[in-house]
């Protein structure tokens, strides 16, 4: 047989499938969320675009905050407004706690073993409970203050040294070397990546995971065409897979050598010691697997949003030198200018905090949250959703709603000080016109460690140093474009020259 004629065939099939699976699915008296109408096979999956979260916002303005989708043979529903979010995920958030099935976590994600698309049940909370006691809880997150506070100095080292020269910096580089290192200390107990370059290669991996894993495949939705492989995304994925696997491989070996030897007080080690105590893991034991599943949600998601929000705060900053100097004379009068800020000083900066909640809202570090399922068919906004419907949150929508928030578009951290329309809101999945770490019972795990991780690294480079666009650039003509993936990333990444600001004797402790 012709490749031409399994193509054909394939097409064919599918076509059956859908007319089969889609009347079965949609198969109700009840009214479906407006949306537009789509492809035949396709539905609405290449109406996307390269930017999903700016379509579907786009969409929300003409059909309103919830919305009807077709992926293939799947149903999707968007939720585009604070209002219609709360519904999904408070009111009916036990009906949407699991996800739907996907390329990316079976083929990435050790097939369904990890935190973020684990099943939700017994398995996935004691991960959960796991990571809460040992690594996000406020007692863990104050003990691991000094491995923070080391690393954070040892990013002004390296930010020192290149302004003295004259050079510019890799903003996006040494934001995420100091996430990695300071993370990667706390997990498994030392730097990972003692390297520049080997910071470099675990970064493009992290990218390249979010990029894959914010593709909507076509082989997800269309099950007919899924063995061909259209876009190559599961190929990509499993190659990608290799290298993470290697890289947890070596990291659990090396990690029992040292237990050997008495050594060990990080998460990686509590979880090889609960693994020789033969401790139950849900109706089994807690394996190698299991092990490397966490790591890698621990260790990208733990790096990657957080180097992103840090980065667009920065260029944020340079481009309002008027936001910028307000919040370095904050920062002087509450921290002086002969030391550097410490996550102690963060809660006398109401500033400073409005400027975070703002680049949050603005630039939500997941544009579009990762998918959940419907268990069972329910009714929102008086519309019926469809049981084993995919449902996708639009955090960049929410937090550029009109109706919510007057000139969505335009950064003004004021929104967020005493007096200001929002000043009351905050970032920990309450208020549900600000949610970056999602909202109900899969939240974002590492909101508390994330939040942290951003204020600290922010305030200290706005702190320590004043910021000068390269080439004569001005802040006006400074690309703000966005790349999609699971993580907003920006297009250009930042560069630009620091300039010390503090007195000299602030930067000594880098050294």
């Amino acid at each position: 047989m012709t490749p031409l004629f399994l193509l054909l065939s394939a097409v064919i099939l599918s076509t059956i499938l859908y007319s089969l699976l889609f009347k079965n699915q949609t198969n109700s008296t009840q009214p479906l969320p407006p949306g537009p109408k789509g492809w035949l096979i396709l539905g609405n999956l290449p109406q996307l675009g390269t930017k999903p979260h700016q379509t579907l916002y786009n969409l929300s303005k003409v059909y309103g905050p919830l919305i009807y989708l077709r992926f293939g043979s799947v149903n999707v529903v968007v939720a585009s407004s604070c209002n219609v979010a709360f519904q999904f995920l408070k009111t009916h958030d036990a009906n949407f706690s699991n996800r739907p099935p996907n390329s990316g976590a079976e083929h990435i994600a050790y097939n369904y073993q990890d935190m973020v698309f684990a099943p939700y049940g017994s398995r996935w909370r004691a991960m959960r409970k796991m990571c809460t006691i040992h690594l996000f809880s406020a007692k863990a997150l104050d003990d691991l203050w000094p491995i923070r506070q080391a690393e954070v100095m040892s990013m002004v080292k390296e930010v020192y040294l290149q302004g003295k020269k004259g050079k510019v910096v890799d903003v996006s580089h040494v934001i995420n070397v100091c996430s990695m290192d300071a993370l990667s200390k706390a997990l498994v107990g030392w730097k990972v990546c003692g390297e520049a370059k080997e910071a470099s290669e675990f970064k493009s991996m992290v990218v390249e995971l979010m990029q894959l894993a914010g593709v909507f495949n076509v082989g997800d939705f269309v099950k007919g065409l899924a063995w061909i492989d259209p876009q190559g995304v599961v190929r990509k994925m499993k190659k990608l897979h290799k290298r993470f696997d290697k890289f947890f491989d070596s990291l659990i070996e090396a990690r029992r050598t040292r237990n050997n030897k008495g050594e060990g007080r990080d998460l990686l080690s509590v979880l090889l010691n609960f693994q020789g105590e033969g401790s139950d893991f849900e109706e089994g034991k807690l394996t190698d697997i299991n092990i490397k599943a966490l790591m890698l949600n621990l260790f990208t998601a733990g790096t990657d949003t957080a180097s992103s929000t840090v980065e667009w705060a920065l260029a944020e900053l340079i481009c309002h030198p008027d936001i910028l100097k307000k919040a370095q004379e904050e920062l002087d009068s509450v921290v002086g200018r002969h030391q550097f800020v410490k996550e102690q000083d963060l809660q006398n900066l109401p500033l400073f905090q409005a400027i975070i909640k703002e680049v949050f809202r603005l630039h939500p570090a997941t544009p579009l949250s990762i998918p959940r399922v419907a268990e069972n068919e329910c009714k929102i906004n008086g519309y019926h959703v469809p049981k084993n419907a995919t449902l996708l949150v639009n955090l960049w929508a929410i937090s550029k709603d009109p109706a919510i928030w007057k000139n969505p578009m335009r950064f003004d951290p004021d929104r967020f000080l005493p007096g200001g329309s929002h000043a009351h809101a905050h970032v920990k999945g309450n208020n549900f016109e600000l949610i970056p770490f999602g909202a109900g019972r899969r939240k974002c795990a590492g909101m508390r460690l994330g939040l942290r991780m951003v204020q600290i690294m922010t305030a200290t480079l706005i702190h320590g140093f004043d910021w000068v666009l390269p080439d004569g650039q001005t802040h006006d003509k400074l690309d703000m474009e966005e790349a999609y993936g699971l993580s907003l990333q920006r297009a250009v990444p930042l560069v630009a020259c620091p300039v010390p600001r503090l007195e000299p004797c602030a930067y000594e402790i880098a050294y």
